[in-house]
């Protein structure tokens, strides 16, 4: 076998996992925006620009040891229209473990 096939062997791996991080990636995203969205109705506020953005990607230990990614995303929302406030959504893996709301008015 030559150099080049395994150079094309490494380069599909490479891409394979890339495009398994993105994926990953895109899923955590989704899940932060639905527990994002899902806290703000609940605390009866509105969720602003139904987005949310990454601010931290670590790797971390789980409860059970394992090596997964840890992110911290956040977002905004208003309880009056006027102000916008800040909330964080945490995922390890692809658990959500911590969804809060920022101090804001009534």
């Amino acid at each position: 076998m030559s150099t080049s096939f395994y150079f094309e062997v490494a380069t599909l791996l490479i891409m394979a996992a890339a495009a398994g991080y993105w994926l990953q990636a895109m899923g955590s995203k989704e899940r932060a925006r639905a527990a994002a969205r899902t806290a703000c109705e609940r605390d009866q506020v509105q969720f602003l620009d139904d987005t949310v953005a990454l601010v931290k990607l670590r790797l971390r230990r789980n409860e059970r040891g394992r090596i997964v990614f840890y992110r911290e995303f956040r977002f905004e929302f208003t309880s009056d229209g006027a102000y916008r406030y800040p909330g964080t959504v945490t995922l390890m893996g692809a658990r959500v473990v911590q969804c809060s709301l920022g101090p804001y008015r009534d």
